[in-house]
């Protein structure tokens, strides 16, 4: 069952990580006129973040995949990436959810979900 749980997470985890990163142009070229360096800049943390949602959905789905879920090491792993779910979406939720953008509102609800499904996962 615990396999079950970190393989959702972990997929809608990715999933989130790949939507977040294909609408990149698009949300930097929303800011309007901005400097060439704090475009880089903009670009560069959007990118950063769908990428650390990405890797973070691959290493507990391959955790799970790989290795006995009742392994204390497999135990560590889901509740490490859970709790930078967590600090991910506090972030977003003092930020990014705090705008009219209903995809800042939604992420924290996602990271925090996911984040419940790996501890769950890790408590089994």
């Amino acid at each position: 069952m615990s396999d079950v749980l970190v393989y959702v997470g972990g997929a809608v985890l990715a999933l989130w990580g790949v939507a977040h990163i294909a609408p990149t142009r698009s949300v930097a070229d929303s800011f309007g006129e901005i400097s060439g360096d704090s475009r880089r800049i903009l670009v560069m943390e959007w990118v950063a973040e769908g990428v650390t949602h990405i890797s973070i959905g691959v290493l507990v789905i391959l955790m799970a995949a790989l290795e006995v879920s009742a392994d204390p090491a497999v135990r560590l792993v889901y509740r490490v990436s859970a709790a930078a779910l967590i600090a991910l979406a506090a972030l977003t939720a003092l930020t990014g959810a705090r705008t009219p953008v209903v995809w800042f509102k939604l992420c924290p609800f996602v990271l925090t979900s996911v984040a419940a499904l790996l501890l769950a996962a890790s408590a089994l």
